[in-house]
């Protein structure tokens, strides 16, 4: 059973809204305290001044002016407005009082000024402003929407691809220029941002941790602990709020999973076998990459095939380990070299290889020490882009026909990389994204891609060509049906009175005898059966949920089966709907007889 949070109650709004007008409003007086008392102070003396000066009156008796008339006419004075010496003409002392008041005034009003104009751009003032302003708009957020925990690289690419589904999300990162690249980007919808530390539970809770319509935690930041404090944070706040967590540390991901079930992403250990399996099945490589993009992106170029040999690995640091695990899985023979930075946790790896070739990649002989002339492929794997780069560029001119493996660290170094012809290439923060996109968007393409990953070359190669013949060029978009009152009402009607297959499903509405723009994946069947890429005739009983990929508008062709009688009958049963309340009652008890 999935818990959900009441909403706020009314005087929680109230008590909220009060704490946020007040924290500036208090900052404020703090900051202008003396400013004011200064100008209070100038003001009342100088009333009390001219209510004290002696004037004369035309005849020669002696008058004062009466406080009332004190305070009105120094209160005009003050404000520049100027009406005049009232209600009569002022003696020389008064004048001389007058005088001397509009000089402490213009000196106080400008230090007044100063103050609240170093208040105003003050970073103290400017953050208790962006905070209120951001728990308003996410205590106003009515849509459903992810909280995401850092906005580097990697939060920008899915932000875009989410803004693109339609989802809203809310950001904290702990970097002012990452928070104010949102104001930059071209999105649809407000994006609440602030600049905090994701570590702390109250900046969670800021986010809208606890708000009703919030879905899912995403802890994408650069530090592996502070991905780990977000988990944590989650998983005892909002216990059954689904989070999304990358690392690429084995020991921060053990300490995740203590806490609950967080999805882990890690980016090496996601493309190490994505590797492998390209090895022997790059059909099944080119199908993961295509579907965990975008949707709309362009079908990837399938890579040559790898011919077998030996491998020349540059770089053990974390990748480098994930990499040649998978690797000898495979049965590579693999030749490592590291310049010895990423030899300092060796002992704590027990797969390290005691045999790494310790070596600093400016050597001009370190290539023949490995005799890439004779390997099959080389893989550029440090964390430092420009070292990749040239190692790439001269492994490529000792060996042109090596397969080329290559570790991109920094996105704004593409271009570069690309000039390279790289026949595969790692970008940490691009893999984390997909998979990110690919739990949001369809948690059962996780599992597909795992099972995808064991069918083999011939298997993976005709999904591919079948998509593109109903779907197109184009990453499709991936949703999840399933067949309950909820997504599918009108389809349970039909499957009440006789059994459906899964080609019926898709047929157009409009032409029975044409398919929507739909493939289906998988289905998961309430038995617990997991079917891929069911063939048409594969009959579909009440709760099974299926894993699509389609068009727009093949989606919105399938909804209209799903929820519309008439369309459910025409496609499913070639037969009128029951639109009539007399008509739709005969058949129900047709179907209960």
């Amino acid at each position: 059973m999935v818990l959900q949070e009441p909403a706020p109650s009314r005087a929680e709004v109230r008590e909220a809204v009060g704490r946020e007008s007040s924290e500036a409003v208090f900052l404020v007086l703090r900051r202008m305290r003396i400013p004011l008392i200064v100008l209070l102070l100038i003001f009342s003396v100088s009333v009390l001044g001219l209510t004290l000066v002696p004037g004369t009156n035309p005849d020669g008796t002696p008058w004062r002016l009466g406080f009332f008339d004190s305070f009105y006419f120094m209160s005009y004075t003050a404000t520049t407005i100027g009406y005049g010496e009232i209600p009569q003409a002022f003696s020389a002392a008064q004048r001389m009082w007058v005088t001397l008041s509009i000089y402490l005034s213009v000196i106080g009003w400008a230090y007044a000024i100063g103050a609240l104009l170093s208040l105003v751009q003050g970073r103290a003032f400017k953050q208790a402003i962006a905070v209120q302003r951001f728990r308003r708009s996410v205590r106003h957020l009515r849509e459903p929407f992810w909280l995401m925990a850092g906005h580097g690289h990697t939060g920008e690419q899915l932000g875009t691809w989410l803004d693109e589904l339609g989802r809203r999300f809310v950001v904290v990162d702990v970097r002012e220029e990452a928070i104010d690249a949102l104001d930059l980007g071209t999105y649809t919808a407000d994006v609440p941002a602030i600049v905090a530390d994701a570590r702390t539970p109250d900046v969670l809770l800021e986010a809208g941790l606890q708000h009703p319509s919030c879905v899912g935690v995403l802890a994408l930041t650069d530090d592996d602990e502070t991905n780990l404090a977000v988990v944590m944070a989650a998983s005892v706040l909002r216990p059954t709020l689904p989070v999304i967590a990358r690392t690429s540390s084995a020991g921060i991901k053990a300490r995740m999973q203590a806490f609950g079930e967080p999805t882990i992403i890690d980016p090496f250990d996601r493309f190490g076998d994505h590797f492998a399996a390209s090895m022997h099945a790059p059909a099944t490589e080119q199908l993961s990459d295509w579907l965990t993009r975008a949707p709309g992106a362009p079908l990837p170029e399938p890579h040559d095939e790898i011919r077998s040999g030996p491998w020349v690995l540059y770089g053990y640091g974390r990748f480098g380990r994930e990499i040649s695990r998978d690797l000898r899985a495979e049965g590579v023979e693999l030749r490592i070299v590291d310049s010895g930075t990423g030899l300092l946790d060796t002992a704590q790896d027990p797969a390290a290889d005691a045999d790494v070739i310790v070596a600093d990649a400016t050597r001009r002989d370190i290539l023949e020490v490995v005799d890439i002339e004779h390997a099959a492929g080389f893989i550029a794997g440090t964390d430092n882009d420009v070292t990749n780069l040239s190692l790439v560029r001269a492994a490529r001119r000792a060996n042109p026909a090596l397969f080329i493996v290559a570790r991109q660290n920094r996105p704004e170094n593409a271009e570069l990389f690309d000039a390279l012809d790289i026949d595969m290439l790692l970008v940490p923060t691009t893999v984390t994204a997909q998979e990110a996109l690919a739990h949001i968007g369809a948690p059962m393409l996780w599992r597909f891609l795992q099972s995808a990953a064991h069918q083999g070359q011939d298997w993976s190669a005709a999904l591919v060509s079948r998509l593109v013949d109903r779907c197109g060029t184009g990453s499709p978009e991936l949703w999840e049906v399933g067949l309950t009152p909820v997504d599918a009402p009108a389809v349970l009607r039909v499957l009440a009175r006789h059994p459906v297959h899964l080609g019926d499903l898709l047929r157009d509405p409009l032409d029975r005898d044409n398919a929507v723009e739909v493939v289906c994946l998988m289905v998961d069947a309430a038995d617990g059966t997991t079917t891929m890429t069911p063939p048409d005739d594969h009959e579909l009983r009440a709760g099974d949920r299926l894993l699509l990929a389609g068009n727009p508008s093949g989606r919105h062709a399938m909804e209209s089966t799903l929820l519309v009688d008439s369309s459910a009958a025409y496609c499913l049963s070639d037969e009128p709907a029951a639109t009539g309340w007399l008509w739709r009652r005969l058949t129900r008890e047709d179907a209960h007889r």
